[in-house]
C-alpha cells in the first residue's frame, strides 16, 4: 500500500473506493485494461474475507482461509499494475462536468471520471460480551458462507427480519435444529417466509426474548444468556453456534447527492453495475442483489471496470451525458 503528501491531488481514470474481494477484482481488471486508476482502502486488503476463518465454496479453492485468498486476490491485482493507496474515503462528490472528487481523511482529493464503489457493507452487531471473541468461533453473519462447517450442531439465529427467517430455513439442511430467537412475540419477515419457518420441524421459535452474553471456551460457543424482554427472567440456551441477523448497512454514506436505491440502503444498478448517477458504478456489498457472496463480488467487479472502459471510451467520443448530481 503507498502514501501520499498531505493534501495532494491526482486525477486517474477510474478510482476504486474499497479493497475486498470486489475491489480487488475490479482493481486487476483496471489494471488489465490500462486504465489509470487506483484502489483507496482503509485497512488491510481483503475486506470481510479477512474476518472468515475457512471458505468452502470459492470455485478453485476447496478449502482457503480467508486471510489466503485476500491475499492471493491481491498479489494478483498488483501482479497487473494496480495502484493501492491506505486511506479512509469520506466524499464522493459527482461535478457536473461528469468528473468525480474523491476526497479523504488524509485530505487528499482524487479526480477521476469514473468511480467504481466496493465499500461492502456493516452487518449490525449485538454488542454483547463474547460477540467479538467468538467471532470465526460459533459466531457469524453469513449463512450460506458458513452454514456447512455446522453440521449436526444446535444453532440459534438473532433476528425477525426477512433475512434471520430465511437464513434459519437455509441452516436447517446442517443443523440438527435451529432456534430462532427474536426480542418480540412476532416476526417482521413476510408472510410466506413465516410459514415456511413454522411448518420446518427443525425450527422453534423462542419469543421475546434478548441475547445478553455469548459463552463458551476453547472450542467455541457452548451457550447464550438470554433474557425475557417482558418479565427481565433470565435464560439459558445450549448450542454449537449463532447467526445474527439484524440488520446490514452498506458503506454509501460517502456519496454526496442522491443516488438510487433500495429500501435497505443498497444501491440499483443496470447491468453494467452503473448507478443511476453516471460514471458511477458499484460492485459487490453496497448493491441491491439476491445474494452476497464472494462469487458474485467477483462477477459484479469483474462486470464494472470491463463497463468503465466502454463508459470512458464513449465519453471521449462525446456520447456520454454529463453528470446532474
Amino acid at each position: 500500500m503507498g502514501e501520499h503528501p498531505h493534501k495532494a491531488e491526482y486525477d486517474f481514470d477510474v478510482v476504486i473506493v474499497g479493497g475486498g474481494p470486489a475491489g480487488l477484482c475490479a482493481a486487476l481488471y483496471a489494471g488489465r485494461g490500462r486504465l489509470k486508476s487506483v484502489l483507496i482502502e482503509r485497512g488491510a486488503p481483503g475486506g470481510e474475507l479477512l474476518n472468515t476463518d475457512l471458505i468452502d465454496d470459492y470455485p478453485g479453492f476447496e478449502e482457503v482461509k480467508g486471510f489466503e485468498l485476500a491475499h492471493h486476490m491481491f498479489e494478483h491485482a498488483k501482479k497487473f499494475g494496480a495502484a493501492m493507496v491506505t486511506d479512509t474515503v469520506e466524499h464522493i462528490r459527482p461535478g457536473r462536468d461528469g468528473t468525480f472528487e474523491i476526497v479523504t481523511a488524509r485530505e487528499h482529493t482524487y479526480r477521476a471520471p469514473a468511480v467504481i464503489l466496493t465499500a461492502g457493507g456493516t452487518p449490525t452487531k449485538l454488542g454483547v460480551p463474547g460477540e467479538r471473541e467468538y467471532a470465526g468461533k460459533g459466531v457469524s453473519y453469513c449463512a450460506v458462507c458458513d452454514g456447512a462447517f455446522f453440521q449436526g450442531e444446535v444453532l440459534a439465529v438473532i433476528g425477525g427480519g426477512d433475512a434471520a427467517v430465511e437464513e434459519a430455513d437455509y441452516l436447517t439442511r446442517y443443523a440438527e435444529k435451529v432456534y430462532l430467537v427474536h426480542r418480540r412475540a412476532s416476526l417482521r419477515a413476510s408472510k410466506l417466509l413465516q410459514e415456511r419457518a413454522f411448518a420446518n420441524p427443525k425450527i422453534e421459535l423462542i419469543w421475546n426474548k434478548q441475547v445478553e452474553a455469548i459463552e463458551g471456551g476453547e472450542r467455541g460457543v457452548d451457550h447464550l444468556r438470554l433474557a425475557d424482554t417482558v418479565t427481565g427472567e433470565p435464560a439459558r440456551l445450549k448450542v454449537g453456534g449463532v447467526f445474527i441477523f439484524i440488520g446490514f448497512k452498506p458503506n454509501v454514506g460517502m456519496i454526496e447527492g442522491h443516488v438510487r436505491h433500495d429500501a435497505s440502503g443498497h444501491l440499483m444498478t443496470d447491468d453494467r453495475m452503473m448507478t443511476s448517477v453516471p460514471g458511477l458504478f458499484a460492485a459487490g456489498d453496497v448493491r441491491s442483489q439476491l445474494t452476497r457472496q464472494i462469487t458474485t463480488a467477483v462477477g459484479d467487479a469483474t462486470t464494472a471496470a470491463i463497463a468503465v472502459e466502454k463508459y470512458l471510451a464513449a465519453r471521449r467520443e462525446g456520447a456520454q451525458p454529463s453528470v446532474t448530481a
